[in-house]
C-alpha cells in the first residue's frame, strides 16, 4: 500500500521560479497535485532593495498561512541588483513588455534552469506567466530554449488562463498579501 510520501516521491521535482507570493498562490494551487515543487526567489530586477525584502516576507507568509505549503523549500538566491542593471543597459527607460522584459525573463529564468539542473530536479517553470502583463508566449520560448541548453525539462504555462489572475487576486485577499503595483524594476 502506498503512503502520501510514496506518492510526493514519485512526483517530478519542480523548481518554480517565483517572483511573488501573490502570484504564486495560485500557481502553486494548480502545480502542487503534480509536481513536487521547490520555489526559487531570484529576481535581481526588483527595486528598491526594501521592496525586494517585502516581497520575499511575503512569500514566507502565504506558504505559513497554507497548510497545504507549509513544507515547501524556498532557494534564495543573493539581492543582485547589480547584475540586472548591467544586463538591460540603455533599455532600462523602456516600458514594461518591451526588450528590457524580455532580457529579465531570461535571466531569472536562466538562473532557474542553471539551479534546477545542478540540483538534480527534473522540471523547471516561473509564475510570470499569470500576470497579464506578461507574455506567456515569449516565456515558454525562452524556457524551451534554456531546457535544451541545459538538458532539463521546462513546463509550457500560461497560469493566466482559466482566470489564473482573478484566482490569484482572491487568494492575495485570503491570505492578506501584498499585492505590488509593479513588477519589480523602476524605469
Amino acid at each position: 500500500m502506498q503512503s502520501l510520501n510514496d506518492i510526493k516521491d514519485s512526483k517530478q521535482r519542480l523548481l518554480l521560479h517565483c517572483c511573488c507570493a501573490p502570484c504564486a498562490s495560485y500557481v502553486l494551487e494548480c502545480l502542487m497535485p503534480l509536481y513536487d515543487c521547490t520555489i526559487l526567489f531570484y529576481n535581481p530586477n526588483i527595486e528598491p532593495y526594501d521592496e525586494y525584502v517585502r516581497r520575499r516576507g511575503e512569500l514566507d507568509k502565504l506558504l505559513a498561512r497554507n497548510s497545504l505549503l507549509k513544507n515547501i523549500e524556498i532557494l534564495d538566491c543573493k539581492y543582485d541588483n547589480d547584475t540586472f542593471v548591467q544586463a538591460v543597459g540603455q533599455l532600462r527607460g523602456e516600458p514594461e513588455g518591451g526588450a528590457r522584459c524580455t532580457i529579465c525573463y531570461e535571466l531569472r529564468l536562466r538562473e532557474t534552469a542553471k539551479r534546477a539542473k545542478d540540483a538534480n530536479f527534473e522540471i523547471f517553470t516561473t509564475t510570470l506567466s499569470v500576470s497579464p502583463y506578461k507574455d506567456a508566449k515569449l516565456l515558454n520560448d525562452i524556457g524551451d530554449k534554456l531546457a535544451v541548453e541545459y538538458n532539463i525539462e521546462y513546463l509550457r504555462s500560461d497560469f493566466k488562463k482559466h482566470d489564473g489572475y482573478r484566482r490569484s487576486v482572491e487568494l492575495s485577499k485570503e491570505y492578506g498579501l501584498y499585492r505590488q503595483n509593479y513588477c519589480g524594476c523602476m524605469p
